[in-house]
């Protein structure tokens, strides 16, 4: 069996105002080359001054990952040329970083495993390049838009822990979902989260796959490469400590180049910035701004509403969800209302590509699990509800009294029964020779009958009962 070690540099984009060292927009625009300034350029003699609201996200975070948190903390200058960089080094934190020495448990399926975090530090993104004519080994020529550099990172570093790829796609999923819970993280916004991956196979030389983003992409990545070092051993073929790009079009990995060691980076304490101290008060404030943390979340759900696992997972996915679930926990019955968001609603959901929060209203959702508890409505219709107002948002109560989506009286669920069995002899002779599923074919034609507002159950019960 391969033995595979994965680690992970997983880059955050922050969603600040301005960028890292300067006042320039923190934003995207079509124009290039425009949010831009001496500073963020490297111009000779600019001076680069920190934003303190990234420090307070960096602070934050770490403490969510259990780092211990450096009381003094410096910035460094990391040398080397490339043009995405003009002024030839890029600031960040080297020596001693925000926070170290973290941990977090990954659950994947059924198995949890604590992954280490080595460091969280801060830096600035580089520009952005723009490969014309084909990928980055392979384009015509290169362009090159600094509007992103400077843009604030945090940059989590893990313990060489995952053990596949499948733990490496769910920690991104996790963390992510931390993040989102801090605010500072918005998966809906135009910032990322990108990783870069270290991998070795049998104790072998490691090897870097760059530039990875989103969560699948991770999967992806880590599976092309191992299959590609385990071919390589297989044929006695030497596996060479390098740098490589993940090419997502392709979905496989190319070598950028020989892989450089840190001292090839030549740091240095950076003079044009300040010495940071992180004080008892400042990290104690900033702790008292953690809200509770989805595992934290998951773990009072399971035992305060007694849910299936899947359940508690689904909800606690996304913090508006979660916090709209507790609010109507408290005047419905908390199965159905779990039921309903983690079923039909979140199926719905994503069949249109949406996310739960940004055009539900919470009484919304009550007024449908009261209707369902009540069974005043069928699944079928709540569901049927659910679809337009995620579609184009407004209240139910209008499309419900409408459509006439109510549940029909006993008397017009009698009156479907005999129409269906009258207009179907077939499927009756089919039951009556043995064939028990003739009769799912008679209840769907009931609810068409009824336009999905005969209950399926009680219409199969009523069916039997008639043809004895």
């Amino acid at each position: 069996m391969t033995n595979v070690k994965i680690g992970l540099e997983t880059h955050v984009q922050l969603d600040t105002e301005t960028k890292l060292f300067c006042g320039c927009p923190n934003e995207e625009t079509e124009e290039p080359n425009t949010h831009v300034c001496e500073t963020c350029l490297g111009h000779p003699g600019s001076k680069p001054r920190l934003n303190r609201k990234v420090l307070e996200y960096a602070v934050k975070t770490s403490q969510a990952l259990q780092c211990d948190i450096n009381e003094d903390i410096f910035f460094s200058r990391k040398t080397y040329f490339y043009p995405d960089m003009s002024k030839n080094f890029q600031i960040t934190q080297y020596e001693v970083p925000v926070g170290e020495d973290g941990s977090i448990e990954v659950k994947t399926g059924d198995e949890k495993r604590e992954i280490g975090i080595n460091r969280l530090h801060i830096e600035e993104d580089p520009a952005k390049m723009k490969h014309e004519g084909g990928s980055i080994s392979s384009s015509d020529y290169t362009r090159v838009d600094y509007n992103r550099a400077g843009t604030p990172l945090l940059e989590i570093v893990t313990a060489p822990d995952f053990e596949s790829p499948k733990q490496a796609r769910s920690y991104l999923q996790q963390l992510a979902q931390m993040l989102e819970y801090l605010k500072i993280y918005h998966p809906e916004s135009e910032f990322s989260i990108k990783s870069d991956a270290n991998i070795s196979i049998d104790g072998g030389q490691r090897v870097e796959v760059k530039n990875i983003t989103g969560t699948a992409g991770i999967e992806k990545a880590l599976s092309y490469e191992i299959t590609r070092q385990k071919q390589l051993k297989k044929r006695g073929r030497e596996i060479t400590q390098q740098t490589r790009n993940y090419n997502a079009g392709q979905e496989i990995t190319e070598k950028m180049r020989e892989k450089e060691e840190e001292k090839d980076y030549g740091y240095i304490f950076d003079p044009d910035l300040t010495r940071q101290e992180l004080d008892k008060e400042f990290r104690e404030k900033l702790r008292g701004q953690i809200p509770e943390l989805p595992y934290e979340k998951f773990d009072r759900f399971l035992g305060e509403y007694g849910l299936a696992e899947k359940q508690v997972e689904s909800l606690v996915r996304d913090q508006q969800m979660a916090d709209d679930f507790e609010k109507l926990a408290d005047k419905h019955d908390t199965e159905v209302t779990a039921s309903f968001m983690t079923g039909d609603l979140r199926k719905v959901l994503n069949y249109n590509d949406k996310e739960y929060r940004g055009g539900l209203k919470v009484e919304w959702i009550s007024y449908l699990v009261g209707l369902l508890e009540d069974e005043e409505i069928s699944d079928r219709n709540a569901e049927k509800v659910l679809r337009e107002i995620v579609e184009d948002p407004q209240s139910p109560e209008q499309i419900v009294e409408d459509q006439d989506l109510k549940k029909a009286e006993e008397s017009e669920v009698d009156r479907f029964i005999d129409e269906a069995i009258d207009d179907n002899p077939d499927a009756v002779e089919d039951y009556s020779s043995g064939d028990e599923g003739a009769v799912n074919f008679l209840v769907g034609q009931v609810m068409n009958l009824s336009q999905g507002k005969a209950d399926p159950k009680t219409a199969r019960e009523k069916i039997i009962e008639k043809l004895g």
